[in-house]
């Protein structure tokens, strides 16, 4: 704490108050402490820390995760590690036929690092969509020198046998290794365009304006905004907004956990959270219910909130969960590039209701709505 170094001051304070907010224990923040030491003395100016360094110079009592995350918090640590996609990328290309090696890796390596058309994918996402298409890769490259040879009737053989969401996923990533080899000139002929995966479920449209406006203008009920930002930033359901917890809540580190799924906790509803949990000790001040909305009925008992307090509140926006709800993955299906194992993971939904918003997001990035039938939002 009073080394004549700048930076080295500035990561113990960081490190004592990260400690604090995260219950480290004493020997933890020693360590973590004595690892800063190790590492950052004589450093250059405006030189970061090399993640291999972290990794070998501090004794081995030293907490590595948590002396990496006060670094990155500060911006001094620089990741010189190779990912171990980019090497499975490099293992699994590398036993295909020359024709097919440049084509497969140079796309999977856009999925991982983006262009600009596109964002980057998971390494999860890449992982199942070339396990989908690596059967077909290998009976193609049987019988056919170069993925250009490659024609529409044997796309659709090989998507004959499969069903639901294997067939959509497959389709999705045929789709896209296709597409990608037309545009870099590494194929003559797209044999994938014009190949649909699952229709899209038009009743999951974004919302319309007034809907939008509608709950902008929402009185200042400290209840009801909890419950609309949980279902907008979230996507939580009636059922999980009801019986959140206290224990659910992690305030200091932005954390609730939903429905059993840990998610990160967005400024809107940390703020509207923060709020409520003000009145609520001011209101209910001894109360034993251990559920974070409670009201005048629930609150001298232990159970959670009547589904009738939700809906009186949202009917007075004119609007529900659900469609807030609905909404909000679409919107991330939309910023995700209609990535479905990305929505998955992050809302913990199915992978064929995340497939039903994928479809639709693709549709909307493909301006093919404007074609679409008029309905009425759900």
């Amino acid at each position: 704490m009073t080394a004549d170094d700048p930076v080295l001051r500035a990561a113990a304070r960081h490190a004592q108050e990260l400690g604090q907010i995260s219950g480290w224990n004493p020997s933890t923040a020693r360590c973590v402490l004595d690892g800063l030491v190790t590492v950052l003395t004589d450093l250059p100016a405006g030189e970061r820390v090399l993640l291999s360094e972290v990794r070998a110079r501090p004794h081995r009592w030293v907490s590595r995760p948590r002396l990496v995350e006060v670094l990155t918090d500060l911006d001094l640590l620089h990741d010189d590690s190779a990912p171990a996609i980019r090497s499975w990328i490099d293992r699994v290309t590398g036993s295909f036929a020359p024709g097919y090696i440049t084509p497969v890796r140079q796309w999977l390596l856009v999925l991982l690092d983006g262009d600009t058309r596109s964002r980057s994918r998971s390494a999860s996402s890449i992982y199942v969509y070339f396990s989908c298409i690596r059967p077909f890769l290998d009976d193609w490259a049987a019988g056919y020198d170069h993925l250009r040879e490659v024609t529409r009737s044997d796309i659709r053989a090989a998507l004959g046998p499969l069903r639901g969401s294997r067939r959509a996923t497959a389709t999705s990533a045929l789709r896209s290794l296709f597409g990608f080899a037309r545009k870099r000139g590494l194929i003559f002929s797209n044999p994938t365009t014009g190949l649909k995966g699952r229709p899209a479920d038009f009743s999951l449209l974004p919302m319309a304006d007034e809907e939008i406006r509608a709950i902008e203008q929402l009185v200042d009920d400290l209840a009801g905004r909890v419950i609309i930002v949980l279902a907008a930033e979230n996507a939580a359901r009636t059922g999980a907004i009801r019986h959140l917890e206290l224990d659910d809540l992690d305030m200091a580190n932005r954390r609730i956990t939903l429905a059993g799924l840990r998610q990160r906790l967005g400024d809107l509803s940390h703020r509207a959270l923060r709020r409520w949990l003000r009145h609520r000790r001011t209101t209910w001040p001894h109360t034993n219910n251990p559920h974070v909305l409670i009201s005048d009925k629930t609150a001298h008992g232990t159970g959670p909130i009547s589904q009738q307090f939700v809906t009186l509140r949202m009917n007075h926006i004119g609007c529900t969960v659900d469609r807030i709800r609905k909404d909000r993955i679409l919107h991330e299906a939309l910023a995700a590039r209609a990535d479905p194992l990305h929505l998955s993971l992050v809302f913990g939904i199915s992978h064929s209701t995340a497939v039903r918003y994928s479809a639709v997001a693709e549709h909307l990035l493909s301006d093919e709505l404007a074609q679409a039938p008029n309905h009425d939002p759900v």
